[in-house]
């Protein structure tokens, strides 16, 4: 069966849904496809953050170093499933060139105006009627238990102040017991950063999904994409498990799937699925409202509503969606190395949950249009800041698609960078 579509959006996570909302504003009659359902996929299950405090890149100096101690530790923060393919060794070669000084100049105004450009967003849309996504702009607090890791990431605080990143520096206990709200803490330090700001993505996700559907725009979940035919430098026909549609514009946001649809079209796009888990209990008592990043361990615990969720790891081990006892053994111990007197045996369990991050190999998305085709633009790589930058993404996706220069620079983030 034959469909069309004005504007078809591949891609039912926060990207995709942000652009259809976008796109929507913009006048465009928009679809969007999801092979599974609405936020079945890294949108879901992850800790929940917007930060404009993680604007530092991924790769960065002194990356590959500490990367090559962890990466053959299954228990680490950052963990390579030994193989032997030719993506991942390709992916790796750039993300080594890439983890440079250069990078980190290139890369943290870009994150970190994008970030906070899409604070104003997230403001914009919690205050709209009938929007409740659990919003909240308390900030985070990152703590450290050892005097090394407390030197770097006041560095990398200071940098980040040059861009607009305010923070407060804890160095005495009685500073940092007063952001845990008198939950002890091992920790020997800390940083506050009062910019940030935490939602369930869930429901972020699921009722600007709603909304889209009230306003008539169709979201067609279960719906994979199977291949697309191509005329010139027009992409005609998106051909789908349910049947071809035509289409006038794409908008690819599929997550770590993108780069094996753009492979398709012949676009060669770095990524790595890069898997994380979280574990979500019910909150007890007395839990600080602002989350706690425990900056060595790279585990992150949020505070949602009745929910307390415990999130980090980052895993290249293909689309392996397999849950890794050992990574989420990892997490857990971090909590009470953290704050000794947390029982995580006494929590009540909600779920266990683990997804895909698509990640490039230099830490920044890929956003616009590829060379080969005027009527598609490419939204993806997002890595561990999908959600962060979600609504900011969608509206530099309308204004692509609208034929307006985004107000943004985005020459940095091309999809041919890497050429």
């Amino acid at each position: 069966m034959k469909h069309k579509a004005e504007t078809l959006v591949i891609g039912g996570g926060a990207i995709g849904i942000c652009c259809a909302y976008y796109l929507h504003e913009l006048g465009k009659n928009v679809t969007v496809v999801e092979k599974d359902n609405i936020c079945s996929g890294s949108s879901y299950g992850n800790a929940g953050l917007i930060v404009p405090s993680y604007s530092m890149p991924l790769a960065a100096p002194g990356v590959i170093f500490q990367g090559l101690k962890w990466m053959f530790n299954p228990e680490s923060p950052f963990y390579i499933k030994p193989r032997f393919n030719r993506e991942l060794l390709t992916w790796l070669w750039q993300f080594r060139g890439a983890c440079s000084e250069n990078n980190v100049r290139k890369g943290l105004p870009i994150l970190s105006g994008l970030s906070s450009d899409s604070i104003g967003l997230f403001e914009d849309l919690a205050a709209l009627a009938g929007f409740n996504f659990g919003f909240e702009k308390k900030g985070i607090v990152e703590l450290f238990t050892t005097h090394k890791g407390f030197q770097k990431g006041a560095k990398d605080a200071q940098r980040l102040k040059e861009f607009g990143i305010e923070h407060k520096i804890l160095q005495k206990k009685s500073e940092i017991v007063q952001y845990t709200q008198g939950m002890r803490t091992v920790a020997v330090g800390g940083i506050f950063f009062p910019g940030d700001a935490h939602l369930v993505p869930d429901q972020f996700v699921g009722q600007l999904a709603r909304d889209l559907e009230n306003k008539g725009v169709q979201l067609l979940s279960s719906v994979e994409v199977l291949g697309f035919e191509t005329s010139g430098r027009m992409v005609t026909t998106v051909k789908t498990t349910r049947g071809d549609i035509s289409v006038e514009e794409v908008i690819l946001a599929g997550g770590s799937w993108s780069a094996e649809m753009a492979r398709e079209l012949k676009i060669e796009v770095l990524m790595e699925p890069a898997k994380g888990y979280s574990i979500t209990y019910k909150r007890p008592p007395g839990f600080p409202s602002v989350p706690l990043a425990m900056a060595e361990a790279k585990v992150v615990l949020t505070p949602m509503s009745e929910m307390l969720r415990l999130a980090g790891t980052l895993e290249l081990a293909g689309f392996d969606l397999s849950i890794n006892k050992r990574r989420l053994h990892a997490i857990l111990k971090a909590v009470p190395a953290y704050f000794p007197d947390i029982d995580m045996d006494a929590l009540d369990l909600i779920e266990i949950w683990r997804g895909l991050r698509p990640c490039s190999p230099d830490g920044l998305p890929y956003l616009g249009r590829p060379r080969r085709y005027d009527n598609l633009i490419i939204s993806t790589g997002h890595g561990m800041k999908g959600i962060s930058l979600a609504p900011i993404t969608g509206k530099i996706v309308a204004q692509l698609a609208s034929g307006q220069t985004p107000a943004v620079d985005i020459e940095a983030l091309s999809i041919e960078r890497f050429d």
